[in-house]
């Protein structure tokens, strides 16, 4: 019996290879770009005073959309 486990209950399926290996991959690297692009982007775009707010800000607000837009994956 193919797709039993030893109760009688079918097993899910296993996920495809790409949902395994190819996939998180691809996460990773969508989730570096953002933040290497959003933390130049907040360091050139410095308006006097915020020092080390403006890249801090913006970091924890791409985390959150990255969060918010992406959590259910």
């Amino acid at each position: 019996r193919e797709g039993m486990d030893t109760e009688g209950k079918a097993r899910p399926p296993r996920p495809h290879w790409f949902e395994r290996r190819v996939q998180p991959c691809l996460a990773e690297l969508l989730g570096s770009a953002l933040f290497i692009f959003i933390g130049c982007l907040a360091v050139l775009e410095d308006s006097g005073g915020t020092g080390r707010l403006q890249p801090a800000l913006a970091h924890g607000l791409a985390l959150g959309v990255t969060v918010t837009v992406l959590g259910d994956i």
